[in-house]
């Protein structure tokens, strides 16, 4: 896929976004800390960023977590978010170590074999290396049926898109999360109405 970009300045996807997306807090620059002690070299930064994302962050769906959390530092509390909770912990992560990182979106089923279940979209990552230019990782989490996983080359993301249910890959990379995706995040009293306030498109 060809991916589109909000901006062309790499710089735009570097940055701080107030106030979910901040490198000064407690958990986010120990974690960053972790990460740099492990490792110099930025793609195994980057791998072990987005493990960290997907793997120790419980996807609030699959557990019925009901508290929303939506800044990085709120993730890294909670071990809990959504998939654009964990979009937001990988992105501050990998701006906190300078390695640009971008918000991208799918429009999925909201359930997933359920096709009368109408459409939400889905949260995920684009990633700029140096030596191998810019890829997309998702940090959903993996589960039965689920296996994303950290590839440059060839995506492995955790959801196939199927346009036949109406679902959409789309190539826009953003320098910031979705006002929409942020305004259901902020109105919704807990992950289960969240579950139904998702926009469905971008």
């Amino acid at each position: 896929m060809k991916l589109i970009f909000e901006s062309e300045r790499i710089e735009d996807y570097l940055g701080e976004i107030q106030p979910y997306i901040r490198f000064d807090t407690p958990l986010v620059k120990e974690k960053i800390k972790f990460i740099e002690s492990k490792t110099a070299d930025p793609k195994e930064r980057a791998k072990l960023a987005f493990e960290i994302a997907r793997d120790e962050i419980h996807h609030s769906f699959d557990t019925k977590e009901p508290e929303v959390t939506i800044s990085a530092e709120a993730v890294l509390k909670s071990c809990n978010g959504i998939c654009f909770a964990k979009s937001h912990l990988l992105a501050t992560l990998l701006r906190g170590m300078s390695i640009p990182c971008g918000f991208c979106y799918q429009r999925v089923l909201r359930k997933t074999n359920n096709p009368n279940s109408g459409h939400a979209l889905h949260g995920l990552n684009a990633v700029y290396l140096k030596d191998y230019g810019w890829f997309r990782l998702d940090p959903r989490g993996n589960k039965a049926g689920v296996d994303s996983q950290f590839s440059i080359e060839t995506e492995k993301l955790a959801y196939p898109i199927r346009p036949e249910f109406g679902e959409i890959d789309y190539p826009n990379v953003f320098t910031k999360p979705l006002d929409s995706v942020i305004r259901s995040m902020e109105s919704s009293k807990d992950t289960a109405e969240l579950f139904f306030k998702r926009p469905e498109e971008i």
